[in-house]
């Protein structure tokens, strides 16, 4: 299942030379066909340990730009790895208007470490925004926000080896240094934790007060109408 460049046929792919992915443009999981590819003969003469290919998105045809790792060099072939990098990745999307403003500041910025594949330093500004959110939440907040976790974790499903890093830069009080070095998997992981716990503690509280209150509104526009009548 590898894509191989041929220097007299160009691209070719035993899965038709198409690749699924969300668009960082438009935002939808679309078909990317191959737009433009590098030369089979230079690779070659080169020889580089990495090949970028531009595809482009059949949702927006915007180019959508992906790195391979070469797996071999043949005579008149170059055989790339089926797996990529890619290197502009979709805005995550949240409901920032819910979140207390200092937590909205470091969440924004660790998505957009997460969106730039810098998943430690990511990791950092998770610590720094879950952080702000324990003092927000006030007295015990720390202790309701890891109770929402682990909640998270079991509904999940994830073990507790692999959840451990998560816990660590969550709740753990050492320096940014000790932080866990954190792969692209763990970063995942870590991102839907995160926005879990802040979707229980602020944006669920919030959306239902505000609900409640336009009902209110409503029913006492009601009233005042009837008794005006």
């Amino acid at each position: 299942m590898a894509i191989v460049l041929d220097k007299d046929r160009g691209i070719e792919s035993e899965l038709e030379e198409r690749i699924d992915l969300e668009c960082p443009y438009c935002g939808v999981y679309a078909h990317m066909s191959p737009q433009s590819v590098p030369d089979a003969a230079v690779l070659l003469r080169d020889k580089p340990k990495h090949v970028g290919l531009v595809y482009q998105c059949d949702a927006c045809h915007a180019p959508v730009f992906l790195r391979f790792t070469v797996r071999e060099y043949d005579n008149n072939r170059v055989e790339l790895q089926r797996n990529f990098v890619e290197l502009e990745r979709p805005k995550e999307r949240f409901a920032f208007s819910y979140l207390p403003k200092h937590t909205e500041i470091m969440f924004r910025e660790a998505l957009t470490c997460y969106s730039n594949n810098s998943f430690n330093a990511f990791a950092s500004m998770c610590r720094r925004a879950a952080k702000s959110s324990f003092d927000a939440l006030g007295e015990g907040g720390k202790l309701r926000a890891f109770e929402e976790v682990l909640v998270a974790q079991e509904i999940a499903g994830i073990d507790d080896e692999t959840f451990a890093p998560i816990k660590t830069v969550l709740f753990d009080s050492g320096e940014q240094e000790e932080l866990p070095l954190l792969n692209h998997a763990q970063a995942g992981i870590l991102l839907e934790v995160l926005k879990d716990l802040f979707y229980q503690c602020f944006v669920r509280p919030g959306k239902l007060t505000r609900a409640i209150k336009v009902r209110q509104f409503f029913v006492s526009e009601e009233k005042s109408n009837l008794q005006s009548a």
